[in-house]
């Protein structure tokens, strides 16, 4: 799923381990990253979380969307921080999960994401360009 995520490899977002419910991610803060605080955006602090649970709640098998998200930012990033978000799984039941991530420069909690993920039926998911279904293998 990830390698066909266009928009979080786009940003320069790195695969660095993937298991069952599990994922870490890596991004270097880029000058295109930066608000008018000179931080991070939390937007791309988001994104770096949110794209963490979709690798974490899409190692099971079945399509596994969002269901919904939020996040609590603890301490600012800055330009040249490389961060890493590493999502745990913390409960699934039936279609339906919990995932936390931290995201961390270092030792340092910059942020902390929890996502509830929703398994959906195979055919109502489109199949994604370099992605199979059971129908297509």
């Amino acid at each position: 799923m990830f390698f066909a995520d266009e928009a979080s490899r786009g940003l320069g977002i790195e695969l660095v381990e993937h298991g069952e419910g599990t994922a870490v991610l890596r991004m270097t803060v880029t000058p295109a990253m930066v608000n008018g605080h000179r931080i991070a955006h939390g937007g791309y602090l988001f994104l770096l979380a949110d794209t963490a649970f979709a690798c974490a709640c899409n190692s099971h098998g079945p399509v596994t969307v969002a269901a919904g998200a939020d996040i609590v930012f603890v301490a600012p990033a800055r330009e040249g921080d490389v961060l890493v978000a590493r999502a745990e799984e913390r409960a699934r039941y039936g279609r339906s999960g919990i995932y936390d991530v931290s995201v961390r420069r270092g030792g340092e909690l910059i942020a902390e994401f929890r996502g509830r993920s929703r398994s959906v039926r195979e055919d109502t998911a489109r199949e994604a360009p370099g992605t199979t279904t059971k129908e297509s293998r």
